[in-house]
């Protein structure tokens, strides 16, 4: 008999003097399972979204989505909405689930162009008085000009953004591809809203949408 589990009988022994091998063998087992580490927990919570020819995820943390829908249509974009738990950045895994076919609008293939609107609630306890989106093709590299993946970078007058709490935006398309709200803020527990069309000209099987929220200096 191994020296543990010896001395885990006499101590069952000293413990219950009257009762016979078999229960204490039962109660040695309760015990056991007390004093046992606990198993690890699948502390997991994300949740692959699909919609359209693509799929959404928050895998790497920081936020939680709650709900996404739509084709990724200009009529009918993709809506995703979010929960923000940080006033730090955070990353959307955006993954195509259809083949693809660049141009092609039937709705079978990811083509390249995907509309989309963000719905976020500042979760972070601290006033957002701006807020950045950056794709990138390859996580944490930034996506230049010449990748093909951009905010619409083939208009100028930028009519397919939008904001519910922001009344300015500016585009950087070199050597990053970000695109910055301003003029206005989201408070704590608050939310709102921001439309804008992603398109690639080369599409990927997965690309990246940090978001940026940012704070008051002082």
């Amino acid at each position: 008999m191994r020296c543990g589990a010896s001395v885990r009988s006499e101590l069952l022994k000293t413990i219950f003097p009257c009762v016979d091998r078999r229960r204490r063998q039962a109660a040695a087992a309760v015990l056991l399972g007390l004093s046992a580490p606990a198993a690890a927990q699948d502390v997991s919570v994300h949740k692959v979204w699909e919609a359209g020819p693509y799929s959404f995820s928050d895998e790497l943390g920081g936020f939680a989505i709650r709900g996404v829908t739509g084709t990724g249509t200009k009529d009918d974009p993709i809506v995703i909405t979010e929960e923000l738990d940080t006033a730090s950045p955070v990353t959307l895994v955006i993954r195509t689930i259809k083949p693809i076919r660049p141009f092609d609008y039937s709705g079978d293939f990811a083509n390249g162009f995907l509309h989309v609107a963000i719905d976020v609630t500042n979760n972070s306890a601290l006033p957002w008085i701006e807020f950045e989106f950056e794709l990138q093709e390859h996580r944490d590299v930034p996506s230049t000009f010449g990748d093909g993946l951009s905010f619409d970078q083939r208009r100028s007058d930028g009519a397919t953004i939008s904001s519910s709490s922001f009344a300015s935006f500016s585009r950087d398309f070199e050597p990053f591809d970000r695109l910055l709200f301003t003029d206005g803020k989201i408070d704590h527990v608050e939310s709102g809203s921001f439309g804008f069309l992603i398109s690639d000209f080369t599409p990927r099987w997965e690309f990246y949408l940090v978001q940026d929220p940012r704070i008051p200096s002082s």
